[in-house]
């Protein structure tokens, strides 16, 4: 179903399937590799305007190419690595590959879980908030890929249990090289993540935390977030998330966001949209953001896209004017 192929590209998971279009550079005895990626380019135009240009460029969405290799141990053993760089497909640059995105490795058993180490994705975002990251650029407004996340992280992913499943990882930042005048006043930290998902017939449901270090970028308070997510019927799905973090009056606000939407997917196209009510602690002015989009695949790897998203930026003091924002263009996988 397109529904499900639509969250598949769209979420680039720590072990989802974003090579679903990968060509099989070697398989024997057990042992595969994978090459996968995609070129992705168009337009877009809009967004927050606070004395710069925001009219329509040209450029990249999200380019980038892999490998994805694993290597069969035993009947239920399985040794897997990915490594990914991100490109950018609009423009000639120098140098080619401008970030390594993911590069991780594990051990993966159906009896006892997932074992990896590495540079991977959010387990908060990609587990928990999952059902609302189906933007190819804006109108995502719970955690992200890179939350708390991306480097020096060690994870475990349960097996499924009559529907159920935990994940949690940690991250540790390191002051190990550094002077001490170059140190912080946190020192060395370590960042946990983690959630329950439980999944039956047309719903899942899904509860987790991320503890929101100010090293990675945070306030030093938790995270909390959760969703859940109704399959209608085979074309039509509902959901629903939560997500609050405290105030802290050093290091950053806290907030409370409320996400309502929808995915009606048949045959080759798709149509998605969000609204969120955003508190923000410490600022005038509550947000009530909305977002439209809608996919086309052409074929199975080639797909043409079109968004729509207001922030309502505007509803808060000191940040500035914010137009809507647009973006449409094309994405080859491969």
């Amino acid at each position: 179903m397109l529904k499900k192929s639509l969250l598949a590209l769209a979420v680039s998971g720590s072990l989802a399937a974003s090579g679903a279009q990968a060509a099989k550079v070697y398989d024997e005895d057990g042992t595969a590799v994978d090459l996968y990626g995609r070129i992705a380019i168009g337009f877009e135009g809009g967004g927050r305007d606070d004395g710069v240009d925001n009219s329509e460029e040209f450029r990249n969405f999200g380019s980038r190419l892999g490998f994805k290799l694993s290597q069969q141990i035993s009947s239920d053993l399985r040794a897997f690595a990915r490594l990914e760089w991100r490109f950018r497909g609009d423009e000639r640059s120098s140098p080619g590959f401008d970030e390594v995105r993911n590069s991780f490795l594990g051990i993966e058993s159906a009896q006892f879980g997932t074992f990896m180490a590495g540079n991977y994705n959010s387990f908060y975002n990609d587990y928990v908030m999952q059902p609302f990251d189906v933007y190819v650029e804006r109108g995502y407004e719970f955690a992200g890929g890179g939350l708390q996340a991306r480097g020096d992280s060690i994870g475990y992913l349960s097996p499924e249990l009559n529907g159920f499943q935990a994940v949690i990882t940690a991250k540790h930042f390191s002051e190990r090289g550094l002077t001490e005048a170059e140190q912080t006043d946190e020192g060395s930290v370590v960042a946990t993540q983690g959630g329950v998902v439980y999944s039956t017939g047309p719903v899942r449901l899904a509860l987790g935390y991320v503890e929101d270090k100010v090293r990675g970028g945070g306030n030093g308070k938790v995270r909390y977030g959760a969703t859940a997510a109704y399959d209608m019927n085979d074309d039509f799905q509902m959901r629903l998330g939560y997500e609050t973090r405290s105030d802290s009056d050093t290091y950053g606000g806290g907030f409370d966001k409320v996400g309502l939407g929808a995915t009606y997917a048949v045959g080759p196209l798709a149509l998605y949209g969000d609204y969120y009510h955003i508190d923000l602690d410490g600022q005038d002015g509550n947000r009530d953001a909305w977002a439209l989009g809608t996919l086309y695949k052409v074929s199975s790897a080639f797909d043409v896209f079109a968004e729509l998203n207001d922030a309502d930026l505007d509803a808060l003091d000191n940040v500035g004017q914010d137009d809507l924002y647009y973006a449409f263009g094309a994405r080859y996988h491969f």
